[in-house]
């Protein structure tokens, strides 16, 4: 019986999957915990697969690693697929530029045997940057993922509507195959369709069905930033990618005839916001990067169930 299944997604990982098997084979012993490394290659053109198959050839760790194809491209069938493959209790999934500390398995392992009633948790991301970003960037860092919320563990509740991303996220992996679809809306960023928070999804299933999400501060995760990723341009196109995702996740979150009454009550709202801001900020909205970045926000929410209606409906 393994216990924990670590699955590592990757898209064009060449460069960047050795240092993160590297910190795996450098984990500290979890002592009785039996646990597996699975890599799943998301369809990548660079030379992954032979990287991955080298480290295979060469492994000569008692915990078994193993490489999986996965031809349809989506970080969310990637991870979809990493479930299906894995045999542990528990799947824990890394990307690949999130480095874990060298206990973070030992700590994964241990939350998840003393929180049964738990389906998913996730720990503290912090961001490794290539370049030291200014310091009003801490506002709008949790949109690269860069989670520190304290030093205390606690359940995310589902009328906060906060939860953790999917970088270094833990989850039953029975609870996933029972609740989470096979078919997602939110694939993840892929050619032609801009829509991010795969990972917000299927935690909000997991949530709807009764499943508590928790949050251990004790599991470290470093995400490898570099400086283009900070940038104006990325940073906007990767915003709207949340935005546009986001009447998706607030309808999972409704029963089938609350959505229509919903809908429009989340339109005004998100109107109002948009007002809101423009009035407060003014011509900060299009020179200071963490209120433009708020508004990129603001503006793509507003316009989410339009996107999401042209990208599901509009293009059949």
């Amino acid at each position: 019986m393994t216990d924990v299944s670590v699955a590592i997604c990757t898209y064009n990982g060449e460069s960047r999957i050795g240092a993160v098997l590297e910190r795996l084979r450098s984990q500290v012993n979890p002592g009785a915990v039996v646990w597996e490394i699975i890599v799943v290659d998301n369809n990548s053109t660079d030379g992954t697969k032979q990287t991955v198959e080298r480290y295979c050839h060469q492994w000569e760790s008692s915990v078994p690693l193993r490489y999986v194809f996965e031809r349809e491209q989506g970080l969310a069938l990637a991870r979809s697929r990493a479930v299906l493959e894995a045999s542990g209790t528990w799947v824990c999934f890394l990307d690949d530029d999130t480095l874990p500390a060298q206990d973070w398995l030992k700590q994964a392992a241990e939350f998840g045997k003393s929180h049964p009633q738990v389906g998913a948790f996730g720990g503290q991301i912090h961001g490794d940057y290539e370049v030291e970003p200014p310091p009003e960037f801490n506002k709008i860092a949790v949109f690269l993922a860069v989670i520190e919320r304290g030093a205390k563990p606690y359940r995310y509740e589902p009328r906060a509507r906060v939860l953790p991303p999917g970088a270094g996220l833990a989850v039953r992996r029975q609870a996933w195959l029972d609740v989470v679809p096979k078919k997602p809306v939110l694939l993840g960023r892929v050619s032609g369709v801009m829509l991010a928070s795969e990972d917000i999804e299927a935690l909000a299933h997991l949530q709807k069905a009764g499943w508590e999400v928790w949050y251990n501060p004790e599991m470290h995760l470093y995400h490898q930033i570099p400086q283009w990723r900070t940038e104006k341009r990325y940073l906007f196109s990767l915003i709207r990618g949340i935005g546009f995702a986001r009447s998706h996740i607030r309808m999972v979150r409704l029963s089938p005839w609350q959505r229509p009454l919903f809908l429009p009550l989340y339109l005004l709202n998100d109107l109002k916001r948009v007002v809101v801001h423009v009035v407060k900020y003014r011509a900060l909205v299009t020179t200071d990067l963490a209120i433009a970045c708020e508004m990129q926000y603001l503006v793509s929410s507003l316009l989410s169930p339009f996107y999401l209606w042209f990208h599901t409906v509009g293009l059949k």
